[in-house]
């Protein structure tokens, strides 16, 4: 399987927002500004920086227009932002410093889509057409499509991976039919029901449905699976994964609003797995930890990383260079 592995692998991190949104108390602007600043330091080339949702149901995103502008950019890094509605793009066009692309969302489950969305998935997936229309509309390529729930959901159970492949086809379907090419499909593993033999099944069967599509991988750690999961899609060939500094975010729903729990796999974590394994990252490692250990010195608790506690085996190799 390992002539199968990529050479190198994108990580996109979305540790600033999923991060600093599900927690409780609101921290300086100045402090998150300098994480991403940090981040983008290391190498990384993609960073979700916040989010454009409602300032009173989500306060610590409020300040996204503000942290945006004061961000001191790196060049070729893609600083992008989340919306869930048109004022929310019509915010994100407006911000300075906001680099655009069309995401689109559709859910694998139906119960989930109604507890998170207030539709049902195919009312959810229906929305997507004038999402894909406006993208067009105002000029911003469309990058691609999550699949919320893609390996299970803790409110409806298994899900079938037939459905997710049905759920992949029929997004794509309607970017053709409007016609938009649809460059991505990203399996989120939303509230940790993935293993390895899952990812591998599923990474397989919708590359067969959609052969010219890529593919990448929205994982999380819940349940202490998520480097088992990264190794069985890099296995699979899978190049391109979501992920945040630390371990930071998580679904709510998936950690039953532990904030101690696991949340998205780590990005300096899987960074080190994909060196180990001869893959390049354009990462700086080192500087990616200092980023972590940021992280948690701003949040002010223990974090989940493992590197970033455990420290590389840099320092240790370089000791057994001298050595001999």
């Amino acid at each position: 399987m390992s002539g199968d592995r990529p050479k190198r692998v994108t990580f996109r991190e979305e540790g600033p927002r999923e991060g600093f949104q599900i927690e409780s108390q609101l921290f300086p602007l100045a402090d998150r500004a300098a994480l991403v600043e940090a981040l983008a330091d290391s190498g990384l080339a993609s960073i979700q920086v916040s989010s454009f949702v409602h300032p009173k149901k989500v306060p610590q995103m409020a300040d996204a227009e503000a942290l945006f502008a004061a961000i001191r950019r790196r060049p070729g890094v893609h600083y992008d932002g989340l919306w869930l509605n048109e004022r929310g793009f019509s915010r994100a066009r407006a911000a300075q410093g906001v680099d655009l692309a069309g995401t689109l969302l559709a859910y694998v489950s139906d119960a989930f889509a109604r507890r998170n969305n207030d539709c049902s998935a195919a009312e959810m997936l229906a929305r997507q057409a004038h999402w894909i229309d406006l993208y067009a509309e105002a000029g911003v390529p469309l990058s691609r499509a999550i699949l919320v729930t893609a390996f299970g959901c803790c409110f409806e159970g298994e899900i079938a991976p037939e459905r997710t492949v049905q759920t992949a086809v029929a997004i794509e379907r309607l970017c053709r039919e409007r016609g938009q090419r649809l460059p991505e499909i990203t399996l989120a593993d939303t509230v940790g029901w993935a293993n390895p033999l899952a990812v591998r099944r599923l990474v397989g069967l919708v590359r067969e449905a959609l052969p010219d599509i890529a593919i990448g991988l929205h994982l999380h750690d819940t349940r202490g699976l998520g480097a088992a999961n990264v190794m069985a899609a890099l296995e699979m060939g899978v190049d391109r994964f979501d992920s945040s500094v630390a371990g930071l975010g998580g679904c709510p729903f998936a950690e039953h609003g532990d904030r101690g729990a696991a949340g998205n796999i780590c990005t300096e974590d899987m960074v080190f797995l994909c060196h180990e394994l001869g893959i390049e990252t354009g990462i700086d490692l080192e500087r990616l930890v200092e980023a972590a250990q940021l992280a948690e010195r701003i949040l002010g608790r223990r974090l989940n990383g493992r590197l970033m506690h455990a420290g590389s085996l840099a320092a240790w190799r370089a000791a057994g260079s001298r050595a001999a």
